[in-house]
């Protein structure tokens, strides 16, 4: 993102003056973070079809079901049998890719598609993938969902041996890796791109012959594939399958690289076999609560998740709120092992843009309500628990918690569907540094004051683990990726000796 800076000095504080409610914490945050809040945002959703006759229309429905993963631009790429062709454009999938004559240009039976958020910098239209590059044994595109964890240092070994960059894309180091590969068939320099890499990703690629997928050796990114009319796909979502009515086959196993051509679909193995480490993020907040990830009902998953908050951190409160759209689930399920009545007291705008800007300070504070309105006659002079998915900065948490009680409620407790955030993401979460983390700088206590609420309480790692059916974590080898929570991350951390996180983000963006 560009534009103006400036620093927004926000005090939560309690309406009520009741003692222990209060806030003294001073907590200063970019004013852009305060309009966009402190979401958590996934880097981008990808989807491949290989020989459909509307193999671009599929990709772009696909794409619109995996929106939720990335809504700053989208592209498609497609292969008619001679010559590939590529759209790629700002926005969201519905302003690029509904009408006739977008679809129609992009000519073929193959096509791949990506929908894309920055994490850092503008969105630039050279950043917007599918990237494309011609090589000596034929075309190659490549749509990328997470994150290089040595791309920079990849980067600079292949800009100093003479490369030619033509963006600011980790994504674009795999494209130089396959164009040097001494190998001659494509697969084979695939693979041997792939041995070089680090870090947690899932790639769609296209060839002249061939739509290949390869998933993290760790399978921290979801990769599935589906089927249609006997068409293979692969997306990272089921619910991008649901939407065109194909089969969901299974999904791509970790260090797994499989190659779909006229023949079917042939499996190789590029990374050795080791226990699949999934990220557990996506369960708990990224993906589409009607998908399966790794054999997971993600709704069911939240519910559960829910059920152990309400058992863990209780609350004497007459109704649970969520705060929408992620914390919708979670919620259901602590009411019902709670007993308390669910009820929407918080209404959500879904047709506020992220890009909508406000020059100053009154018209920001306006602003605020724009995303989430307060239902008053659900919550007027009830005590309530507002349950969340998971707290960042925290500074979604104060004006949700401050709207709460501009609008009547007697008490607010606040309940996160998921551990303190305490450490920062490399594997292609946008997560701020961490002494912007609020866990990562104030203790319970001090969290509590800053939002303003009465109670604060969060779901602890083992509630976690639980909610996703294991007994407890195994610290020797735990089953998915949590170093948000534990700080334990699961690959090496190469760039990290190159530069800061600030300064790896900006010199080779995640996607």
């Amino acid at each position: 993102m560009t534009g103006r800076k400036g620093l927004l000095i926000m005090a939560a504080r309690s309406e009520t003056g009741r003692a222990g409610s209060g806030a003294s914490d001073v907590y200063e945050v970019d004013w852009r973070e305060e309009l966009d809040g402190d979401r958590l945002r996934e880097e981008c959703g990808i989807f491949g079809i290989h020989n459909h006759p509307d193999a671009a229309a599929i990709v772009a429905l696909g794409l619109h079901a995996l929106q939720h993963r990335g809504q700053e631009a989208a592209g498609i790429v497609s292969f008619d049998g001679r010559v590939f062709h590529s759209e790629r454009r700002m926005g969201l999938v519905g302003d690029s890719f509904s009408d006739l004559a977008t679809i129609e240009r992009l000519k073929g039976r193959a096509a791949i598609g990506h929908v894309r958020y920055s994490t850092t910098g503008e969105t630039i239209l050279r950043n917007v993938q599918p990237l494309f590059a011609e090589l000596e044994s034929g075309g190659l595109a490549v749509a990328h969902n997470g994150n290089l964890t040595n791309g920079l240092l990849l980067r600079r070994q292949l800009v100093r041996d003479g490369a030619i960059c033509q963006s600011t894309s980790d994504t674009e180091a795999i494209l130089h890796l396959v164009a040097r590969s001494r190998h001659v068939r494509m697969v084979d320099r695939l693979m041997d791109a792939l041995r070089q890499i680090e870090g947690g990703y899932a790639l769609v690629m296209l060839t002249n012959k061939k739509l290949i997928g390869a998933r993290d050796p760790l399978g921290i990114r979801p990769l599935v594939l589906g089927e249609l009319d006997g068409r293979y796909i692969l997306a990272s979502e089921s619910c991008a399958l649901d939407i065109i009515g194909a089969r969901f086959v299974r999904d791509i196993d970790n260090g797994e690289m499989v190659v779909i051509s006229d023949d079917g679909v042939e499996s190789i193995r590029f990374a050795k076999a080791q226990p699949m480490r999934p990220c557990i993020f996506e369960y708990i907040y990224f993906a589409r609560p009607d998908s399966v990830v790794n054999g997971k009902n993600v709704y069911a998953v939240r519910k559960s998740i829910g059920v152990e908050l309400a058992k863990e951190a209780p609350a004497g409160a007459d109704i649970v709120v969520p705060v929408p759209d992620s914390g919708v689930p979670a919620a259901l399920g602590f009411a019902q092992e709670a007993g308390l009545p669910f009820e929407m007291g918080i209404i959500r705008n879904h047709y506020v843009g992220r890009t909508f800007i406000q020059p100053t300070q009154s018209v920001r504070e306006l602003g605020v309500r724009m995303k989430h309105s307060a239902n008053r006659a659900a919550i007027e002079g009830k005590r309530i628990v507002l349950v969340d998915d998971s707290l960042v900065r925290g500074t979604t948490s104060m004006k949700i918690v401050r709207m709460m009680r501009e609008a009547g409620a007697r008490e607010v407790h606040f309940r996160i569907a998921s551990p303190p955030i305490t450490h920062p993401d490399f594997y292609g979460i946008d997560t701020p540094e961490k002494e912007k983390l609020l866990a990562a700088t104030h203790d319970l206590e001090g969290m509590r004051r800053v939002i303003g609420a009465d109670s604060l309480a969060f779901l602890s790692i083992g509630g976690l683990y639980r909610a996703m059916g294991e007994e407890s974590r195994n610290a020797a080898s735990p089953q998915f990726t949590d170093h948000c929570f534990t700080g334990d991350y699961p690959t090496p951390l190469t760039d990290l000796a190159i530069a800061s996180p600030r300064q790896m983000a900006i010199l080779a963006e995640a996607d």
